[in-house]
């Protein structure tokens, strides 16, 4: 019966290869809210499963988990597609919060913590439609120098991402240095590499999209309306993640 539990848990806070359904169901998903909504709630679901759970969790299983980070964080850096680069960091980042289920947190502190890399990545999902209005399709290197066309779509994209992969002052920073002071140093190891990986995947993306070759001179850019929409949210990121210095470290 715990064995089952796990497994079902694993759907949702992603242990390879269960972590294919949900990358599946992401792809097929074609409408930016839902891909939004999706990233929001499912891996709240996984925490609902595991809430009841007591003690510590078995060792091969955080293994497991940290197993799943570091190999959907190798493959970010091979991902151009901006819609499944996001599906993939979602699996990378939500696998490790069994680390957090490890260390016996409450409910409370874990459903912040899935919200914290939640949050980024289903704007993210928003900002993908926005750029394939404008160019037909998100993939890096096909989509380039979005800083002199649209300035502001290019402004709340570089934010999020740095949101989206544990950049201080953002919220996920903070769970991440939690996750590292609350295991064991072989799973450090693991949580490192993933961090670095997804630095490196995003400066990758950034690259193909923000400075790259420029593919039109007269796109249209976001509405200031929207910009300062999304700009609120990131603002109000950056200042949970200011307030949990005190929290997490």
């Amino acid at each position: 019966m715990e064995v089952m539990k796990f497994i079902l848990a694993g759907i949702f806070l992603p242990l390879f290869p269960l972590s294919i359904i949900f990358n599946a169901i992401f792809e097929r998903l074609t409408h930016p809210v839902m891909r939004s909504v999706i990233l929001l709630a499912w891996p709240s679901i996984g925490i609902y499963i595991m809430q009841a759970n007591e003690g510590p969790l078995p060792g091969w299983l955080i293994m497991w988990a940290t197993a799943t980070a570091i190999l959907y964080a190798f493959r970010l850096l091979m991902v151009k597609d901006m819609g499944l680069w996001i599906g993939f960091l979602a699996t990378s980042v939500w696998s490790l919060q069994w680390i957090g289920l490890n260390a016996g947190l409450d409910s409370e502190p874990l459903y912040h913590s899935v919200f914290g890399f939640s949050i980024p990545l289903a704007i993210l999902a928003l900002l993908v439609m926005h750029i394939e209005s404008r160019f037909g399709a998100a993939y890096a290197g096909l989509n380039g120098g979005l800083a002199v066309t649209t300035p502001r779509l290019s402004g709340v994209l570089v934010f999020a991402v740095l949101a989206a992969t544990a950049t201080p002052v953002f919220p996920a920073f903070f769970i991440m240095l939690h996750a590292i002071v609350s295991t064991t140093p072989g799973i450090v190891i693991g949580v490192l590499l993933s961090w670095l990986l997804w630095s490196w995947a995003s400066a990758r993306l950034l690259q193909g999209l923000i400075v790259g070759p420029i593919v039109g001179e007269k796109i249209e850019d976001i509405g200031s309306g929207l910009t300062w929409v999304y700009a609120f949210f990131l603002v109000m990121l950056a200042l949970i993640g200011v307030y949990l210095i005190g929290g997490r470290l």
